[in-house]
């Protein structure tokens, strides 16, 4: 099973954002270019995450992004979970209908891949934001931050 690009890059921001807390948040332009993603694709997901309270952004000249709780508050396997089905839009890890299968009457891999998926995400569920992490403390420091003086 892999991940879709929607959830990586989800998951990667919301670990992004555990950084130490800092004067102003974070912004879009500045979490693409440390994560090195797409702006345009990470406007989507942090969109989504702000409407899901995930996460809460602000415009203006000390606007960004930041965590809306604490990063143990995140179970992992509820934010996998949600950001597969945004962006599958169906959860199905097997397409039975498009094109349409002949098997599709007397197979039941959709039904047992879909088990496998439910363990997964329950499997997941024990885990937070925080077991994410590896140095939550460090991480400000291994994502270095440029300076650029005037």
């Amino acid at each position: 099973m892999k991940l879709n690009q929607f959830t990586d890059l989800g998951l990667r921001a919301l670990i992004y954002l555990t950084q130490s807390a800092r004067a102003t948040p974070f912004t879009i332009n500045q979490m693409a270019t440390e994560m090195n993603v797409s702006a345009h694709h990470l406007v989507k997901v942090v969109h989504f995450m702000a409407r899901q309270g995930w996460v809460v952004t602000s415009r203006g000249r000390n606007g960004g992004v930041a965590l809306a709780r604490k990063p143990i508050d995140y179970k992992l396997g509820t934010v996998i979970r949600i950001l597969e089905e945004r962006a599958d839009n169906s959860n199905q890890l097997v397409n039975c209908h498009r094109p349409a299968c002949p098997l599709r009457y007397n197979c039941n891999l959709k039904s047992i891949l879909h088990g496998a998926m439910t363990v997964f995400v329950e499997y997941l569920e024990q885990y937070t934001l925080i077991d994410a992490v590896r140095d939550p403390q460090g991480l400000s420091e291994q994502v270095h931050i440029p300076v650029i003086n005037v």
